[in-house]
């Protein structure tokens, strides 16, 4: 089995893409997707071992697959680790800030240590790495950028601290797409709403029940897949985009927009998923 893209054999042959966190969860689909349809595929994380089995996922589909462990939060690592990655493969195309993490707790409960922890690695490490990314290779031959963000639209309780953060990655997003037009580089953001993905089993079980109760409550009337959140990073690194810049697309099946409901709405789903990760991981009971 391959992935069942909906792209195009060969869109990116030849291209090279990093993708921070791609050993787990949304990177690793994104990961297997971007080399189902040619591209070389840098994967980053803290931990080798989630990284090195990607990898090899990647080659057994004969795709091509690279590791490069370093923290997004350690300026001298990110720019050693991007570096080398241009030595080892001649360029750098594409760049997808994936990699973040946080927790759950009230605002008035947050440790400045761990406000601190998140929004370093969420924003911190997004631009971190986007900046090596620009002075290794893209200031002088171009590429694009997507960054993972979330729906915080409307504020995010219970983790302000990831919900400031994804929001400034934002914003950040916009100044990057306008000072670095110039140098033919664009700059986008993908915001997934509730996703399937293994990243869940990082929560308690009454987060995972609330999250199931939400998406069923939602304008789609279910959980998203990681393929959907892959397919609008696909886009949005391809030449159909090459007009869309300092964007951010949401995939969230309009979650972000349900407003308390003044009538009766069906639990029912219009929407059908589509799912073409043939590796997904296992999910939590609730997910399936």
């Amino acid at each position: 089995m391959t992935y069942d893209s909906v792209f195009r054999p060969g869109l990116f042959q030849g291209r090279v893409a990093l993708i921070t966190g791609g050993g787990t969860g949304i990177g690793r689909c994104i990961a297997h997707e971007l080399a189902s349809l040619g591209c070389t595929v840098v994967l980053s994380g803290r931990r080798p071992e989630p990284l090195a089995a990607t990898a090899a996922e990647i080659t057994e589909d004969g795709g091509k697959a690279d590791c490069l462990p370093f923290s997004i939060r350690e300026e001298d690592a990110v720019d050693a680790a991007v570096r080398e990655l241009v030595a080892r493969h001649g360029r750098l195309d594409f760049l997808v800030n994936n990699a973040g993490g946080q927790f759950v707790a009230g605002a008035a409960e947050i440790k400045p240590k761990g406000w601190r922890a998140v929004l370093d690695t969420n924003l911190t490490g997004t631009f971190l790495v986007s900046q090596a990314a620009f002075h290794h290779w893209m200031g002088s031959h171009g590429g694009s950028i997507v960054s993972i963000v979330a729906d915080m639209w409307n504020g995010f309780p219970g983790m302000a601290h990831t919900g400031a953060a994804r929001a400034a990655v934002v914003n950040l997003t916009q100044t990057l797409a306008v000072e670095w037009a110039e140098q033919g580089i664009r700059v986008n953001a993908v915001a997934p709403g509730g996703i399937a993905s293994s990243g869940m089993h990082n929560y308690p079980d009454y987060v995972q029940e609330v999250a199931v109760a939400a998406m069923k409550r939602n304008p789609s009337a279910r959980i998203g897949t990681e393929s959907e959140v892959s397919s609008a990073v696909c886009f949005l690194l391809s030449p159909g985009a090459a007009y869309v810049t300092g964007a951010t697309l949401r995939v969230d099946g309009a979650s972000s927009l349900q407003k308390v409901p003044m009538f009766p709405m069906s639990e029912q789903s219009a929407l059908p998923p589509y799912n073409g990760f043939h590796r997904q991981a296992d999910l939590p009971e609730l997910f399936r």
